[in-house]
């Protein structure tokens, strides 16, 4: 059934196209409902190939439009336009039209550029980490800024970046390090980081820097082009800086690799043998293609230094030993082959956040945004301690009606943004009570903002209010159709039964020939089941008696009975088969045999219903629409203005 809706919604599809004021012209009234030339018209152009209008296809297709618009009008007095899964259904829909009204094509392909530089120009860079969580009271987010602006000012007065790292990061690994980082690219990095660290020249130290773990420093050592991407294969030998005894067995195991590797034997083979690296040892040792950037700088300066098909000697990690082999190197992407790929990162990423932010900036400036920060005095003061565990009631604040904020034709009040508070169940403790409103405030604000523009979609943009009218509709109509047609043929067995009485002669079969066809293995079994297959030809004898017959009374069967009627068109799967009463074939098909009677000539008859109920179903369904159609058009006045219809035809 849903098929039938879909051609049908098809059929009545809307698309916006320019026409003169002539489109508000009154062309139909149906019942108390006014149709316009332009919305007949839009309709008609969309889905006749032919931009005269003649007058039979107008005249035709007008009459379809009339059946369309009867069902919806029948569907709204019925309430089927109030009915819970109804809005809902349409809401979901209107959820997905507005999704590309709320796109910045500018803004996406600006940020797809700057992610393109960024994996093609990677940085080397180093850090300073104060933690503080994303949750942290401002108290200790303000402690944690002022510490780290502390250690700032000690490197911007000479102090070695390196130094003041292992000294007061809090990243485990700058007590060794230093604080390097090595080389990274896009998306190696969280958002905030990669952020500063590429608006961050060279031997510069950033300003403070807010990620999810705290704040961090940033020093930028290096900058190059990609190296693009390396395919790489390895042997791996284990042996921790930290276990001197492992170590030197891995040593000296990694060079009795080595050495075999010198007298030129199969590199496949020795890592299966020697690579303690289980995921890649039966594979050759290949790791796939790395972008640079990702194996630890010491390791890489010794891969590209390889040609293709070379291997290093043995190199040391804090882990273990890697002798490794490269089987290709491919150079850095263009623009648009790697756009793809950076399209699905960016969308997955917090970069997609600033092109949200960038699209509610365009919104606030088109709707004409204002913030009356004021008006948020007279609320701080009716907090109370019951915020911070989600009880606090925002009816205290019912009095306060001016505005928070506005757009050109909407306040959102005082009243309206206590409920948005309290729709947050717990506040850290931390927050004081201008901090809260502050921090709901920014989320407030963009909510408010797309909560706007998708109320203004139908006014600002006619396509997008002609694409929802034609959701509206066809949900209608299926739901009514649906109800009224499709549901109905199918559960009305009496009333399918009576329209099959009424019109069988309309499902009738062709002359066809009666078949039994009688298969058995044992050729001994031919002249019993012959004769008793001619016997079957002149009386009725049922399959089940024939086999006793045949084979007694054996558990299993042996002989395997098949009754058929076919007409003549069936008669090409069969062979040799003619048509004619006593008729018999006899066929061999590897170890079995065949039998084959035509035991009568059946003259054309009526289909029984459950022969052909499709087919029957799908007629009593036109019927049953035909009727409704009719009942609509008695029930509502239908009024043409045949000098509207006039000018169309003529155009």
């Amino acid at each position: 059934m849903k098929s039938y809706f879909i051609s049908l919604f098809a059929l009545l599809c809307i698309s916006f196209f320019n026409v003169t004021g002539q489109e508000d012209e009154i062309l139909l009234t149906i019942g108390d409902q006014k149709i316009t030339r332009g919305e007949f018209e839009r309709i008609y152009q969309k889905n006749n190939s032919s931009t005269s209008y003649d007058n039979k296809s107008v005249e035709d297709y007008l009459q379809l439009f009339i059946n369309f618009k009867l069902k919806v009008l029948e569907a709204e007095k019925l309430g089927y336009d109030t009915a819970k899964s109804f809005i809902t259904e349409l809401a979901g829909y209107r959820d997905q039209l507005a999704k590309p009204y709320f796109d910045d094509k500018e803004a996406e392909e600006k940020m797809l550029k700057e992610a393109y530089y960024r994996s093609v120009n990677e940085i080397a860079a180093s850090h300073i980490l104060i933690r503080v969580g994303s949750d942290a009271p401002p108290a200790d987010t303000l402690e944690a800024y002022n510490r780290i602006m502390q250690i700032r000012n000690r490197i911007m007065n000479g102090e070695s970046f390196s130094d003041v790292a292992k000294e007061v990061s809090e990243d485990p690994s700058a007590k060794k390090n230093g604080g390097y980082l090595g080389w990274f690219s896009a998306f190696q990095m969280i958002f905030p980081f990669e952020e500063a660290a590429y608006l961050t020249k060279v031997g510069e130290v950033s300003m403070p820097v807010r990620s999810n773990f705290g704040y961090h420093l940033i020093k930028i050592e290096k900058a190059r082009k990609s190296l693009g991407k390396f395919r790489l294969a390895h042997i791996l030998v284990l042996g921790s800086v930290q276990d001197s005894a492992a170590r030197a067995k891995g040593k000296e195991k990694i060079n009795e690799c080595y050495a075999k590797l010198l007298k030129g034997e199969d590199f496949k083979k020795l890592a299966a043998e020697y690579s303690e690296d289980r995921n890649t040892a039966n594979n050759g040792g290949e790791l796939g293609w790395i972008k640079s950037g990702v194996i630890p700088e010491n390791l890489e300066n010794k891969i590209i230094e390889l040609d293709s098909g070379e291997i290093s000697e043995p190199l040391p990690t804090d882990y273990g030993w890697h002798i490794f082999k490269l089987l290709g190197r491919m150079p850095i992407e263009s623009y648009e082959e790697m756009k793809p790929t950076l399209e699905k990162k960016v969308k997955a990423g917090l970069r997609h956040d600033q092109v949200e932010k960038a699209v509610v900036e365009r919104l606030k400036k088109e709707n004409g945004f204002k913030l009356y920060k004021e008006n948020l005095d007279p609320l701080i003061t009716l907090l109370d301690e019951s915020v911070y565990d989600g009880t606090w009631d925002p009816s205290v604040a019912d009095e306060l009606t001016d505005p928070v904020i506005s757009f050109k034709n909407k306040d959102y009040t005082q009243k309206d943004f206590a409920h948005y508070i309290a729709l947050e169940k717990s506040y850290n403790k931390g927050m004081s009570f201008n901090d809260i409103v502050n921090d709901r405030l920014q989320h407030y604000i963009d909510d408010k903002t797309i909560e706007y523009e998708k109320g203004m979609l139908d006014e600002k943009y006619p396509d997008f209010k002609n694409l929802m009218q034609e959701y509206h509709d066809g949900i209608l109509l299926f739901n009514l159709t649906d109800d009224m047609v499709w549901s109905k043929a199918m559960k009305d067995t009496a009333g399918l039964e009576q329209f099959y009485e009424k019109n069988k002669n309309n499902y009738m079969w062709q002359e066809r020939i009666s078949v039994s066809t009688y298969t058995y293995e044992d050729s001994i079994l031919t002249p019993k089941i012959m004769k008793a297959a001619k016997k079957r030809i002149k009386s009725a004898i049922s399959a089940s008696k024939f086999q006793t017959i045949v084979c007694g009374n054996d558990s299993v069967a042996c002989v395997k009975v098949e009754d058929k009627k076919l007409e003549k068109e069936d008669l090409k799967n069969v062979g040799d088969l003619k048509w004619e009463k006593g008729f018999i074939l006899q066929k061999k098909n590897n170890k079995q045999f065949k039998i084959i009677t035509v035991n009568g000539i059946i003259p054309p008859e009526p289909k029984k219903l459950d022969e052909a109920k499709g087919l029957i179903t799908a007629d009593y369904q036109n019927y049953l629409e035909s009727e409704w159609v009719k009942s609509l058009r008695s029930k509502y006045s239908i009024e043409i203005n045949q000098d509207v219809l006039n000018k169309i035809i003529k155009e």
